[in-house]
């Protein structure tokens, strides 16, 4: 049960009475920040004493004794300026924590009416290994999907994967020229990899070979200017400061193109020791056309070029799919780009025989309110867009799914893209289902910027996995080495530990920050013992089943009989046992916004209240019998839906660490 729905609902019918908005009132209940004001308070009176043009405290007194909260509250006051406290009746917290220990499920009920909703993520571009930055997309993803099934929806998960378009022009362009047969035989993924980076790099190349001239032409207009500026007399005060803060400006500018035309030239000096290399620059001076050209003939169905295509998707999905099997992530549907490639000339057909769509500078855009530029469907060479690809996307999920509900996990970079295609879904009929995009922030380094390597490439996810899990290794065995020796985990146990602490630590260090925000990438913080962590919130699971193990308390045990003798007598078991009673809430909570750190925040907060309870309430050395039998039975509700949240974050537990 949802104690906070359960209140909301005893309000709901005497606050329709004040005001319309009944949902707006009654999200103003809130758990109490202090025990001294009760469990919950509800603030809607000094909003409703403004609207009425009565005293809150008047407003609020009369709502108490309108509403009828028998059997959920023992307690109800007015304070302050017209604050409601709540403090739930001891026989109803009792009652309740009961029905807990003895269901499955930890009391959560199941929704009564079942959405069925669509959650795009993760979405790496199989023509590379992943990196740094799929983690967050590929880990907030599967967390919104396990709680959204825990909580009885029907979920269906698609991995869009990039697996098709210029990326397979650069690979299929780099096999025919570069590779290496003999290392693409022993060990494909790898040469796929290396190849591409290599077409990248040439690409690069002629790139900057092109902002030389336009950074030159753009230093003399801009140094032309700052002359004429300098030249110039001011009419007055007013326009000489205006002149001033104009000088400011180009002077920064001049300073910027300088710092980038350095930048290159430095560029351009390392890479003129590179023979070989500047053998390929010029041999392949009209790469970046051939790329497009390759990418061309796999479209439209080349026979050469599709069977490279073929030949190397399977080296490169068996590479992606090692990851996510480490990470215990798994799809429904990998349904990537190549998928709808056959669709996409019909969507552009229905756009323009509807007009929904115009040309605009021979190219085919459709033009949405509130957008300073369209969403370009088709270019002017007739070539497709994402836009177009998530055209059709939507179009076969509708068809197929029919969901009321669309999640793209995606970076907060692309908002602009998002925005543009949901609006022009709306255009296109579909007002329902309702699109939405879960945004997020990026993996900062420890300078505050987007964590790389020391060499400036972004950092390889397997790499990264590879280290949590190492670090963790250190740490599990330094806690080890300081245990008795009939205490201490064997070499495999210390392994699986740390597998499951590194990756836990991973995952969680990402799950517990504003999805919405950056942050700042460390393996210290992310393994720290203490604080809102992962090992600390695993170790709290951990300690409960110590806690078994030295009173031969077995958890699967729970008889009718036992769970009728629960009493929460002290405080601290009071404390806890309302924590537990509030899971339901914290998860209803994630999905409002849909945000994975409240669940983190939930265990985390859980955790600190039962190391209170472990202080303040003896278990092993409980007064009697029976109130040791109650606080086993308070640990093991404790123990489960730790072990259940956090394996809605995707985290699993040891009872040992």
């Amino acid at each position: 049960m949802s104690l906070i729905s359960e209140i909301k609902c005893r309000f709901e019918d005497v606050l329709s009475h004040y005001h319309d908005d009944v949902a707006k009132l009654l999200d103003m209940l809130k758990p109490s920040q202090d025990e001294k004001f009760g469990d919950y308070q509800l603030n809607c009176a000094m909003a409703l004493g403004k609207q009425l043009r009565r005293p809150p405290r008047e407003v609020a007194t009369e709502i108490l004794e309108k509403v009828n909260l028998e059997g959920i509250c023992e307690k109800m006051e007015v304070a302050g300026p017209g604050f409601i406290n709540l403090t739930l009746d001891q026989r109803f917290v009792v009652a309740e924590v009961k029905k807990a220990i003895a269901d499955n499920r930890l009391g959560v009920q199941a929704a009564s009416e079942p959405k069925t909703v669509v959650i795009d993520f993760s979405s790496p571009n199989v023509a590379k290994p992943m990196h740094v930055g799929h983690i967050r997309s590929t880990v907030i993803g599967d967390s919104l999907c396990r709680v959204l099934r825990f909580l009885g929806h029907q979920v269906i998960t698609d991995n869009h994967l990039g697996d098709w378009g210029t990326q397979f022009g650069m690979i299929i362009y780099g096999y025919k020229h570069f590779s290496n047969s003999e290392d693409y035989q022993t060990n494909p993924v790898p040469e796929l990899s290396r190849i591409y980076r290599y077409v990248r790099r040439l690409m690069d190349y002629f790139e900057k070979q092109g902002q030389r001239p336009k950074l030159q032409n753009e230093h003399k207009a801009l140094t032309l200017k700052l002359e004429e500026l300098n030249s110039a007399e001011a009419k007055d005060a007013k326009e000489e400061k205006k002149q001033a803060k104009s000088i400011r400006s180009l002077r920064n500018k001049i300073a910027a193109t300088e710092s980038m035309t350095v930048a290159l030239e430095e560029y351009f000096s390392l890479v003129q020791d590179d023979a070989d290399f500047q053998l390929d620059v010029k041999e392949h001076q009209n790469i970046a056309t051939a790329v497009l050209e390759e990418t061309a003939r796999l479209h439209e169905g080349d026979s050469e070029n599709t069977s490279l295509w073929q030949q190397f998707m399977p080296h490169c999905l068996e590479e992606i799919q090692r990851i996510y099997s480490r990470l215990n992530i798994e799809f429904d549907h990998e349904f990537g780009e190549s998928h709808y490639h056959s669709m996409l000339q019909g969507i552009v057909d229905e756009f323009k025989e509807n007009h929904l769509a115009e040309e605009s500078e021979g190219a085919l855009c459709v033009f949405l309110d509130g957008f300073e530029a369209p969403m370009i469907i088709q270019k002017r060479d007739g070539a497709f867009l994402y836009s177009t690809t998530d055209l059709a996307t939507i179009r076969f999920r509708m068809k197929t799914w029919d969901p009321v509900l669309v999640l793209y996990v995606v970076d907060h970079r692309q908002s602009d893209h998002f925005e543009k295609l949901f609006s022009a879904a709306k255009k296109w009929g579909y007002t329902e289902p309702r699109f939405f995009q879960v945004s997020f922030g990026t993996v900062m380094g420890e300078d505050g910027k987007p964590y790389k390597t020391r060499s400036g490439d972004t950092v390889g996810l397997e790499g990264l996995l590879d280290h949590a899990v190492e670090e963790a290794h250190r740490l599990v065995q330094g806690v080890n080495q300081k245990r008795k020796p009939e205490d201490q985990l064997s070499k495999d146990e210390c392994f699986d530990v740390a597998n499951v602490v590194g990756l836990g630590g991973l995952k969680y260090a990402d799950l517990s920050q504003h999805r919405g925000s950056d942050y700042v990438f460390s393996y210290e913080k992310m393994l720290a013992l203490k604080g809102d962590t992962a090992p600390y919130v695993q170790y709290s699971y951990a300690r409960v089943h110590g806690i078994f193990r030295k009173g031969k308390f077995d958890p699967n045990q729970r008889t009718e009989e036992l769970v009728s003798n629960l009493n929460l007598e002290a405080i601290a078991e009071r404390a806890l046992a309302i924590k537990l009673l509030r899971f339901e809430e914290a998860l209803q909570e994630v999905l409002i916004e849909y945000k994975p750190n409240i669940l983190t925040n939930y265990l985390f907060e859980l955790s600190q209240q039962f190391a209170v309870f472990f202080e303040q309430c003896p278990v092993l050395k409980a007064d009697t019998e029976q109130q040791k039998q109650s606080r086993f039975l308070l640990c093991d509700l404790t123990a489960r839906t730790i072990e259940k949240g956090l394996s809605l974050l995707g985290i699993e537990v040891r009872k040992k660490m």
